[in-house]
């Protein structure tokens, strides 16, 4: 399925006013022919500010739906008639699966089932050729895989062992979607990520946290003993890969996308106070590691993640392009010069202060 084919396509983007969504929107816009239709509940982690760049394109649209709702999803097919599915859409944090799991089983299993249910129907009615071209992308993370020790890599074939509700949803997503292509051949392709940053993070993650936290003045929280390690992926370079996926992978596949960028968290925040110190000098002088505070750790917090990406790269051609170090400048400036969009995107939801912590001596 290419995306770039002489006959115009027409994509879904679930979730594509999100982090990862909006990214992949903004560059299917720019760097594709093809008309993006971005499908948004609009919950407090998706905002239409992050897909304002590409927004007044004729190649553009937007519509706010919950992909739960199945008289809804099954119109937006009809209506639509979409080539390719990249489904985004889902709760994704940690902390807030451990204070609120319902959402994230309505989003993540049950609006994926819905999902696949219609694109299944939409698929069973297209042309021979175009049933033919037909994909459906199935966006997930590393953390269904669930911790590795200090050696070792997530490869596609790892048993999964989710350690949250969040990782559990998104783990049950995974099957769903691997069933509806084995079951009722439905061109399915799967995708399992490492952590993303870059432009547009909502302001819950740990890098725009540490980043506004200390620009604020504020404690800079960090779990535990900060020793965790993940594999941070920036995330241009993972909707290239989506795109890669969608236009080269091999339906039925699973394949896992990293940063090959191993960090200790304490070691990211660290990196984040040096950039922070060159580049927007803390009003009493000192670096901002000054900041940092060691908190009580997370229930159920991974030991370590880290994806071996090596199918992606030998099959299909794609390899992470930017460094850690400059991924993380370019992130820094970002957050530096949209503080409106961050206010914007808060907009009095969340006030940076952590979630998830255990509450059962409360």
């Amino acid at each position: 399925m290419y995306i770039n084919s002489g006959s115009q396509t027409t994509v879904f983007v679930t979730g594509g006013a999100g982090f990862i969504g909006s990214a992949l929107v903004r560059h299917l816009i720019r760097k594709t022919s093809a008309s993006v239709v971005t499908i948004d509940k609009l919950t407090y982690a998706g905002t239409r500010a992050s897909i304002e760049p590409v927004a007044h394109s004729d190649r553009h649209y937007f519509e706010q739906a919950d992909i739960a709702n199945a008289s809804v999803v099954n119109d937006l097919f009809d209506r639509y008639d979409p080539d390719a599915v990249f489904h985004l859409a889902a709760e994704s944090h940690v902390d807030r699966s451990i204070d609120g799991p319902a959402a994230f089983i309505e989003t993540n299993i049950l609006g994926s089932y819905t999902l696949l249910e219609a694109a299944r129907e939409h698929w069973r009615d297209l042309e021979s050729s175009r049933a033919e071209d037909f994909r459906f992308l199935h966006v997930s993370t590393d953390e269904v895989y669930g911790e590795l020790g200090d050696e070792g890599y997530f490869r596609e074939d790892t048993p999964y062992d989710p350690s949250s509700p969040y990782s559990a949803s998104k783990a049950s997503a995974d099957h769903l979607a691997r069933v509806w292509q084995r079951t009722y051949g439905l061109p399915v392709l799967v995708t399992n990520c490492s952590n993303n940053y870059g432009p547009y993070q909502y302001p819950e993650k740990l890098i725009p946290v540490v980043i506004l936290k200390a620009i604020d003045g504020e404690p800079i929280p960090v779990y535990g003993t900060g020793e965790n390690v993940r594999d941070w992926l920036y995330v241009e370079d993972h909707v290239r890969a989506l795109r890669t996926v969608m236009e080269e992978g091999t339906v039925g596949e699973t394949y896992n996308i990293g940063g090959r960028c191993e960090k200790q968290n304490l070691d990211v925040v660290h990196a984040i106070c040096d950039v922070l110190d060159e580049e927007y000098s803390a009003p009493h002088g000192n670096s901002y590691r000054d900041q940092i505070t060691f908190v009580e750790d997370r229930p159920g917090h991974d030991w370590r993640y880290a994806i071996d990406c090596s199918k992606i790269e030998e099959e299909l051609g794609w390899s992470p392009k930017e460094s850690f170090e400059s991924g993380i400048r370019k992130t820094v400036r970002w957050y530096l010069n949209h503080r409106d969009w961050c206010r914007a995107a808060l907009d009095e939801t969340y006030d940076l202060e952590r979630l998830g912590a255990d509450k059962t001596d409360a």
